[in-house]
């Protein structure tokens, strides 16, 4: 009887030793779990319908790697592709890992960078960004005729191998930012026998089950958040965090979150940290705050259809007095720049010299416009999560009104500016935009156009725009965007209210993460937690 009591105990004491060893693993996976904080939703997981924004970019990269992407240092390090390179500007070879494989094993192919090109170049498409694809052999717009089963200039050399001739010389830095960062590439025998006008609305993109990355879509309510579990397949390694949330947070609870722990990270571009909160955070004992370079360009487009007299839009330049609202509201975290080009990128010229504020200037153009017939009544959108700027453009509203110039403000989630400012329903609109410094060409050639948001194009800068394409002499280079940009200061299409150094956190308890512009994701699978 003895005997058969230690055996049901023993019995016993094995079931509840399993079943704490499992919960500890249990509690060790959950442990394993990160809050990215993001201050605007994702407007779509479809890489069909891929817009502008960095949220969106960095959310679609983690299930569907780019063929290259910028790290920390501004260089391009290998993705899905190895290496791409070019002889002439002309004809770039993109050559894929070998070890590159989807999620179920199926090796990643040159059929699937084509696959994916036609794709986002059919006219079911969203067309949200197409303007990167004009150079290879689609129509004027962008595109390709529907069902198109290929593209001139694009040729499969083998399973691993493709090369892309472009219609005009391109630089190797802007097709490596255009083809390598925002072409997120698709697995063709998976979505080979979608048809493409169901592609846009699938609800395979809302929790795909192939994927190259490192973490699929586990729930996701874009408004809210985006849950991702690790990707144990994974060709660069299995992730060693097991969960991954991005959580749509309000600028104003972030600081809260980080002392909290309930935010591990923030990252300059996909959050936006209120100044007033800069140096409480940088006072957390449990959180390393990384001030980004820099780089985060707080625009201001003017759209000249609407705004065609230049002396209106001269007078804003003129009339908003930068250096204050960068000192007062931006606490002097960044710099004054004329135009596009920060101080990061290789190719600003201080020759360009920064526009002072000259309030009585603004008044005379504004006098000479309204005595032209000009419309002096602006309207003026925002980003209402950029909470700063919303000030800002309440103080400038306020000192135009003194002048003759009325500005009605509008405040929009940032989803909702994208849709106004492409299609062009605005006179005034500003947004935080970060130019890759090492392809000012992509972004500028694009809003210096009728296409852009800015309606604005210049024929007497097609040549300086063509040289910083095909020119090999950096020096030439940097002139050619120093005329682009004196161009811009005179016609005013555009103007930088500033430059900021945006503020990044990480949590102490977050180890190999750490955020940055650019190049904070790259090495995800790695990060860990202690």
């Amino acid at each position: 009887m003895m005997r058969k009591i230690t055996r049901t105990l023993l019995s016993l004491l094995l079931a509840l030793t399993m079943l704490c060893g499992l919960g500890t693993t249990a509690a060790a996976e959950e442990a394993k779990s990160v809050n990215i904080a993001v201050t605007s939703a994702v407007s779509s997981l479809n890489p069909l319908l891929i817009d502008a924004t960095e949220v969106m970019k960095y959310a679609l990269s983690l299930e569907f790697l780019p063929l290259v992407e910028l790290s920390q240092e501004l260089e391009f390090v290998p993705q899905l592709a190895q290496s791409i390179t070019t002889e002439d500007n002309t004809t770039f070879t993109i050559k894929l890992r070998e070890e590159a494989v989807w999620s179920d094993g199926t090796p990643v192919t040159s059929r699937d960078v084509l696959f994916t090109l036609l794709l986002i170049t059919s006219p079911e498409a969203g067309r949200a960004i197409l303007s990167q694809y004009l150079i290879v052999g689609t129509d004027d717009a962008g595109m390709m005729p529907s069902g198109a089963t290929e593209i001139e200039g694009v040729k499969i050399i083998d399973d691993k191998t493709l090369t892309v001739t472009t219609k005009w010389p391109t630089a190797l830095y802007t097709f490596e930012n255009n083809f390598g960062r925002y072409l997120f590439v698709l697995p063709e025998h998976v979505l080979g026998d979608v048809p493409r006008d169901q592609l846009l609305t699938s609800e395979w993109f809302q929790k795909p089950d192939v994927i190259s990355g490192p973490y699929f879509i586990q729930e996701a309510d874009v408004n809210h958040y985006i849950r991702y579990v690790a990707n144990d397949n994974y060709f660069l390694g299995a992730p060693k965090i097991k969960y991954l949330n991005l959580n749509v947070t309000n600028p104003a609870q972030l600081l809260a979150g980080l002392k909290s722990g309930e935010i591990d990270l923030v990252q300059q571009t996909m959050a936006s940290v209120l100044l007033e909160d800069y140096d409480a955070i940088r006072g957390l004992n449990n959180v390393t705050a990384v001030p980004g370079s820099p780089i985060t360009n707080q625009s201001i487009f003017i759209n000249v259809k609407n705004v065609p007299d230049v002396r209106i839009r001269q007078a804003l330049l003129y009339g908003i007095p930068r250096q204050m609202i960068l000192d007062e509201l931006v606490g002097g975290n960044g710099e004054l720049v004329d135009a596009f080009l920060c101080s990061a990128s290789p190719y600003y010229s201080e020759a360009l010299g920064v526009t002072e504020y000259d309030p009585e200037k603004a008044a005379a153009l504004i006098a000479e416009a309204t005595a032209a017939g000009a419309n002096t009544s602006l309207v003026w959108y925002v980003n209402s999560d950029d909470a700063t700027f919303v000030s800002a453009v309440e103080l400038i509203a306020a000192l135009f009104e003194e002048i003759g110039l009325r500005i009605e403000i509008r405040t929009v989630d940032l989803d909702s500016l994208m849709g106004v400012a492409g299609e062009g329903n605005f006179d005034v609109m500003s947004v935080q935009y970060t130019y890759a410094p090492t392809d000012p060409y992509t972004d500028m050639s694009w809003l210096l156009s009728e296409a852009g948001w800015t309606r604005y194009y210049a024929p007497s800068l097609d040549a300086d725009f063509a040289l910083t394409q095909q020119s090999a002499d950096q020096e030439v280079v940097r002139n050619a965007y120093l005329n682009i940009n004196r161009q811009v200061v005179e016609d005013c299409p555009m103007i930088s209210a500033y430059v900021i150094s945006t503020l990044g956190a990480v949590s102490n308890r977050l180890v190999n993460a750490t955020p940055d512009v650019y190049g904070t994701f790259v090495n995800v699978h790695e990060w860990d937690v202690q």
